[in-house]
């Protein structure tokens, strides 16, 4: 098997340690069995997606000493992709409009709760002649979907053979209202346009495998093998993320960090004094 593997950012802010322990992974895995690394950027989210960003992303691959055998691709050049798979699974009688809004879906009592929080409820599938010229997003009849695809698994580094269970998220989103396709529906088209064998990542999208398992067999694609890894951790025990504050590349950069230095030290298993690694 000829070996692909990508690293897929979002330009919505500053990259850190935890990006760095992912990128790493995916980039060394590729380069371990002679094959391919890509970057994607994941700009599909118009109200947050920044070029300085893009730029800052660059920068510290690029401090890391990481090489990409390819021009970085970048979703928002890739949106006709996107569509033509709403409109296949459209045609199918899978999607339906939903007009509610976050606040609606957490005031419901009936919204039971799944991997990624609250599910829908289901209220605008039940919906009679919805009116298009409002704001909506489209969402994946999931009961219909799983029905028409079948049972599922899929392959996993660590996990095995994964028995796929998307009912367990819901009617998720896979258009919203503010950008043309969600993760699920991007991420999925994108690894079987680019030929990603196997998919390094972090074990936090886990869960959203399961749904893109389902995508895979609706829309006839590939399914590439996972290996979703260990998370980096700061001082209180929980994953690094933008929103938390976590400590930025570009800052370790500026105050002239060694990058391959720390690369070296991260593919060691050496984090910074205060992290650690935790499983999800």
């Amino acid at each position: 098997m000829d070996i692909h593997t990508r690293f897929a950012p979002s330009p919505t802010g500053r990259l850190h340690l935890g990006h760095a322990f992912s990128a790493l992974q995916a980039h060394d895995f590729a380069r371990a069995n002679g094959g391919r690394f890509t970057l994607r950027i994941e700009d599909i989210d118009g109200t947050r997606s920044r070029p300085e960003h893009v730029a800052a992303i660059l920068a510290d691959l690029d401090w890391l000493g990481l090489t990409w055998d390819e021009p970085p691709v970048f979703q928002s050049q890739r949106l006709q992709r996107y569509a033509a798979a709403l409109d296949r699974l459209r045609a199918m009688g899978l999607l339906y409009p939903c007009f509610c809004t976050r606040a609606d879906i957490a005031a419901s009592l009936s919204a039971p709760h799944g991997p990624e929080g609250a599910l829908y409820p289901g209220t605008c599938r039940r919906r009679a002649d919805p009116d298009l010229s409002r704001p909506h997003s489209w969402r994946l009849d999931m009961a219909a979907a799983v029905a028409r695809a079948g049972d599922l698994v899929w392959q996993d580094a660590l996990a095995g053979t994964v028995v796929a269970d998307p009912l367990s998220h819901g009617d998720v989103i896979l258009a919203r209202k503010d950008a043309p396709a969600s993760y699920h529906l991007a991420v999925t088209i994108d690894d079987a346009a680019q030929g990603i064998s196997h998919v390094v990542r972090g074990a936090d999208l886990f869960a959203a495998t399961h749904v893109h398992r389902l995508l895979q067999a609706l829309l006839d694609l590939p399914t590439p093998e996972y290996r979703h890894h260990a998370l980096l951790a700061g001082p209180d025990g929980t994953r690094l993320a933008k929103r938390h504050g976590a400590p930025t590349l570009e800052s370790l950069r500026l105050a002239g960090e060694d990058g391959r230095a720390l690369a070296d030290r991260l593919r060691k298993g050496e984090v910074p004094i205060g992290f650690g690694q935790i499983e999800a």
